[in-house]
């Protein structure tokens, strides 16, 4: 008679036991999650709750808030504005030639960014992605491995109403609405020259600089070519944000 009251006893026992066994895990998964929110809130960077800012580091969540820009020029702009970064929002200009492909409704120009010969209007995202390839890769990089700061850098051009070249008829080019920037050269404050045509292909300190900003230039733009991907882009990068697609880095 003793017996069955004795397995009753064991069977609450353990039923307590996993109880409070459940309790204890909720609580630690509970800590886990709070540790891992406040983690968030102080790297706002791999947080993609966080309002994007082009002064934190770049981080797991960067590229995916610099593409969500690609169609959205307000908050595009108001990202520029919460990161303090000084541009000029110039009026739309109208096709080129009577080609409504090559429309700007997006024309923001960087007023503080040393770009040579000039710094050209071009799409919002362009603008902000630039911004944060020069300040958190060219000028580190420029640093690190060729020991001198940018002074200048050089392009070829960032608006051309004109289709994708070796496409015949086929798509129109980012360029056509300045949705792209095609970079050639960087002039270090020591007045040594980069460049991508003479340096890309030596076994130099120059060509690791050339490598290591075009590949981190994959991580904000959407569309990297360089003279890795066909001969047409032996003197440039081409950089662009085309809301197509993402991840092309060549």
């Amino acid at each position: 008679m003793a017996r069955p009251r004795n397995k009753r006893r064991i069977s609450r026992k353990i039923g307590t036991f996993r109880n409070e066994r459940c309790l204890i895990l909720a609580a630690i998964a509970g800590l886990m999650v709070f540790a891992g929110w406040v983690w968030l809130e102080e790297h706002p960077q791999h947080n993609p709750l966080a309002p994007l800012d082009l002064r934190d580091p770049v981080g797991m969540a960067t590229a995916a808030k610099l593409a969500g820009l690609r169609d959205d020029m307000n908050e595009c702009r108001a990202v520029l504005d919460r990161s303090r970064i000084a541009y000029t929002a110039l009026p739309p200009a109208g096709p080129d030639g009577g080609e409504t492909a090559c429309a700007r409704p997006d024309r923001t120009q960087l007023t503080d960014f040393p770009l040579a010969p000039s710094t050209p209007p071009v799409t919002c995202p362009v603008a902000a992605a630039l911004e944060l390839w020069r300040v958190k890769s060219a000028e580190l990089a420029a640093r690190d491995i060729l020991g001198s700061e940018i002074a200048r850098i050089e392009h070829l051009g960032a608006y051309n109403c004109r289709r994708i070249r070796g496409s015949g008829s086929g798509g129109w080019s980012q360029h056509a609405t300045a949705n792209a920037i095609d970079i050639a050269a960087f002039i270090l404050v020591d007045g040594r020259r980069i460049s991508v045509l003479d340096d890309w292909d030596a076994e130099t300190s120059e060509a690791q600089f050339l490598r290591a900003v075009r590949d981190d230039a994959c991580g904000v733009f959407a569309t990297v070519l360089s003279p890795d991907f066909n001969a047409a882009h032996a003197d440039h990068f081409h950089f662009d944000q085309s809301p197509r697609w993402s991840g092309v880095c060549r």
